[in-house]
């Protein structure tokens, strides 16, 4: 199994908490980190938006990555949302085990 990063933004306004809830819950993430009140300035249907939103920053592996996604954007507000994967080049190897360990089936 390889550990994997995923980055995901939601509204302001929309309950994460439940979402990484869910998730975690579901062996889907091993942890699910809220960052709120970022704000993001971006191309959206060729106008210019400025809007407050919430990252979340998602630990999975290779193995679990595609049934997160499906949940991931089940529940997800928007109608494009953010999946960016990223595979970490370094991680501890007690933290790559307690996250391994998390998201088994």
């Amino acid at each position: 199994m390889t550990p994997l990063l995923v980055v995901t933004t939601v509204g302001a306004m929309f309950d994460a908490a439940a979402l990484a809830n869910e998730l975690v819950d579901r062996r889907l993430a091993a942890c699910v980190n809220i960052v709120p009140h970022i704000r993001s300035i971006y191309r959206w249907q060729d106008e210019i938006e400025d809007d407050g939103e919430q990252l979340l920053l998602i630990k999975t592996t290779d193995e679990r990555l595609n049934e997160l996604r499906d949940a991931l954007f089940a529940k997800h507000p928007y109608e494009v949302p953010e999946f960016v994967v990223m595979q970490p080049d370094q991680i501890g190897d007690a933290y790559r085990d307690w996250l391994i360990d998390a998201v088994r089936k």
